[in-house]
Order: structure tokens, then sequence, then C-alpha cells
């Protein structure tokens, strides 16, 4: 039985490796967790989600639903897994991350062709490789990569959203309800803390005023034999008091937005919402949507119980920022996500330039399933532009260089629809179209791959 490396043990590593043992290939897990920690995972299980616990909405004509209804027909076990683990988050897919995690790791441990080796990899592999590393690869195993592609990295700063309890929560001030009503539950999916002006200036101001945590020298500078890039963060997941920054009513309009929600205490649209998402299926605990931050722990104790209905919340996690790492990926990957000049070496995950844990599933099967089919001489699936997967694909390996930033799923990398399909059509309308050209077009070129 052949072997294949796979390096990193996070969404993407996992994924590609069951995808690879289902092939019949023998399956070496690389996971350095929990001998070398990376400043940000809470556990050694794999799978670990360190941000939110929502992996995006699972409405057929929305981006990510799309993607996960490519990743239903192409077998995905993580995303089975996510759905086993669901907690309520309206049309989302939300995850208890503990019961995620822990199902995911067993699933591994489990499988007769996997085998999971607990110690840092430090050099690329000579064998069949899938490099899943993830956005906090360690500084020696980028050397490693920096040596393999002969280029500067990338990499941004990246931030994490605080967790509260819920018994904490001031249910006199905040409500439940999810935007436009749409929620499983009659009470709604989500948490919401209404502000007026008032207290929006208020927090506005305590929050702009906040000391913050000074990013420590590993996070400044990449180490010794690899080249910094530009320090930037990344723009879809900024910390709050960063947007704050941008103008009086840039949170109001963004993170804080209070469309679709109307306070019970007035009947009227409030001018600010904080909403909190449920994170676990106990139900005990909820994050603060949206709203990361690099804010020192004592400033967000005291800044965040300006936030009405958080006046005496206690805090399970506090926000953090951290260094994220992808690689040059158009220069250095093709479609089918194999490295430009070896044909039996892939990436996969965030450390490709792919944004989002659904994202980083869907590279993680493609990753796995293209290096058993190369290995069993047969093409490496190269996916139609007009399916999500596809077209994340071709953005990171055909995009400039120069701008290149990571890419969520989202209907603006597909191809135009025919004119006769865009006349006098609504977005939502247009968007449905699109997903079903995706499902038909990847059902095409499954069943023709076969």
């Amino acid at each position: 039985m052949k072997t294949i490396k796979i390096i990193g043990g996070g969404l993407a590593g996992s994924e590609a490796a069951w995808q690879a043992a289902q092939a019949d290939f023998h399956v070496q897990v690389y996971e350095m967790r929990p001998k070398h920690e990376t400043g940000a995972h809470q556990s050694g299980d794999l799978a670990e989600l360190i941000c939110s616990n929502s992996l995006g909405s699972n409405l057929p004509d929305r981006a990510s639903g799309l993607l996960k209804n490519e990743l239903r027909r192409m077998g995905s076990m993580l995303l089975a897994i996510a759905e086993e683990s669901a907690v309520p988050a309206g049309g989302a897919l939300a995850v208890d991350r503990e019961t995620f995690a822990q199902k995911v790791t067993a699933k591994i441990e489990n499988h007769p062709n996997i085998e999971i080796i607990r110690e840092e990899v430090t050099e690329i592999p000579a064998e069949p490789s899938i490099i899943a590393s993830g956005p906090l690869t360690s500084p020696k195993f980028s050397q490693a990569i920096a040596k393999l592609t002969g280029e500067e990295h990338l990499y941004f700063f990246d931030a994490i959203a605080p967790i509260v309890h819920a018994e904490s929560i001031n249910m006199d001030i905040a409500f439940r309800a999810s935007r436009y009503d749409r929620g499983e539950k009659d009470e709604g999916d989500y948490i919401n803390c209404p502000f007026n002006k008032e207290e929006y200036d208020r927090f506005l101001h305590a929050l702009l005023k906040a000391e913050r945590i000074k990013l420590h020298s590993f996070e400044l500078e990449i180490e010794k034999g690899v080249k910094a890039g530009a320090h930037r963060y990344f723009e879809g997941c900024l910390p709050a008091e960063i947007i704050a920054e941008r103008g009086e009513k840039s949170l109001a309009f963004g993170p804080l937005r209070p469309v679709g929600l109307h306070d019970p205490r007035t009947g009227k649209r409030p001018y600010a919402v904080l909403q909190l998402r449920q994170d676990n299926l106990a139900g005990d605990l909820y994050n603060l949507v949206g709203f990361q931050t690099n804010l020192k722990f004592p400033e967000q104790k005291h800044v965040f119980r300006l936030i009405p209905g958080l006046e005496n919340v206690e805090f399970a996690r506090y926000g953090q920022m951290h260094r994220n790492t992808f690689i040059a990926s158009p220069r250095l990957l093709r479609p089918t996500l194999q490295f430009h000049n070896r044909d039996n070496l892939l990436f996969a995950g965030q450390i490709t330039g792919v944004e989002g844990y659904i994202g980083n599933i869907a590279t993680g099967l493609l990753a796995g399933q293209n290096l058993a089919r190369i290995l069993n001489n047969q093409p490496p699936h190269q996916l139609p532009e007009t399916t999500m997967l596809g077209a994340l694909c071709h953005y990171i390996t055909h995009a400039e260089e120069k701008d290149f930033q990571p890419m969520k799923a989202n209907f603006g990398i597909l191809p135009p629809l025919a004119f006769s399909d865009k006349k006098k059509r609504g977005k939502r309308e247009r968007a449905a179209l699109r997903a079903e050209r995706a499902l038909r077009d990847l059902e095409t070129y499954l069943s023709a791959s076969q």
C-alpha cells in the first residue's frame, strides 16, 4: 500500500486524510499539537475551530450554501460531522466546536488506513504529500516552504472574537431574534444587544481609546531565512477597533448593522445591534459575531461591558490576534492544487489563500482526492470554473499576485450567466441560477470522470 504524507491536522488536512484513506492509501497525518503549541489553539484535537463556530450559510442560493452542496455531492466527511454537531444558527451551519473536533479526531484515529504522528515537520517530504499546515504554520516549517518556493511569504494579521457565558447576559435588555425572523426557533437563534445612539457613541469612544495588545516579535517578523511580506490585516476579518477607526458609523454599517431586527422594548429598529451566536450544544456559551479584537484583556472586559445587555457579562475566552501565513498561490499552484513543478506535492487549506472553514474543507477534499488519483495514474480533478470549488481554485491560482488576498466562496468569482438568464432578474434569482448551473456542471463533470 502506497503512503501519502499530510502535514497538518486542521480542517483541510483531516478532510484530505479521509479522502486519501478512503481511496485505499496508507495516510500519515503529521500534527505537531499538543507537543508544539500555536498560540491560538486550545487543544490537541484535529480540526479544531479557532475563530468563529459558524461554517457559513446553509441556504442553497448563497455562495457558502452552494459550496456545501458541492461537498455533499463529493462525499465530504467533515461536512457530515458538522451537521451532526450543529447548534441553532438561523440559516447558517454553526457547530459545537468541541464536539465537532472530538468527532473528527475519533473518525480519523479509527480509520484503519490512517496513522497520526504527533511531531513537528521541519522539511518538505520527498514522498507524495499534501501541505495543509494552515495559517499558523510553525516558523521552522515556514522556512522549509520558503526554501521550496524561493518566494516571499505573504501574511496578514487575523483576529478572533470573545466568547461569553450565556447566563451572564442581561436578557431584560438583550433579546432573541434572527434577522428578518429567519430562524428555526420561534424566539430566534441569535441573542441581540441593541444600542441607541447615545449608547453607541459611548461604546465607540471607549473602544477607540482602549489599549491594544502589542504583537509578539515572532508575529512581526518571519524567522531567519524567510523574507517578510507586507504587514497587513485581512479585510474579511478585521478587529472591531480597526473598523471603528475608519469612521463614526463604520461599525453600525458593519458588524453592528441593525437591519432586519426590531427591539421588542420599543418595536423599532435599534441604532446598532451586537449579535451573539450559540457556541456549543449545551447553549451556555455564546460568541460575539463579527467582533474580533486585539484589545488587552482588561480593556475587553471594560469596553464590552458597555454593550447594552452585557453589563455584567463573564468571559469564557477573550479575543486575540495572530499572524496567518499563506503562499503566493497564483505563482506556485495549479488549479488542481498541485505545486507548479512537482506533481505529487499538493497544498490545501488556508495556506493556499482560500478563506473560510468550508473553503478549507473543500480544498482538503480536492487535494486528497487528487493525490489519490495521481498515484493511481488518473488525471487529477480540475473542476469546472462554473462550480464554486472550481472557481475558488481558479481564483487563487490566477489572481494578480501583487493584490492577492485570501478569498472566501462568493458568487463574484463565478463566470457570468448567459444574457438570457440575467435579463430582468433580481440578485437572489441570479444567485439561484448560478447555483443550479454549478451543481448541474459538477454532476456532468464527475459522471464523466469516473
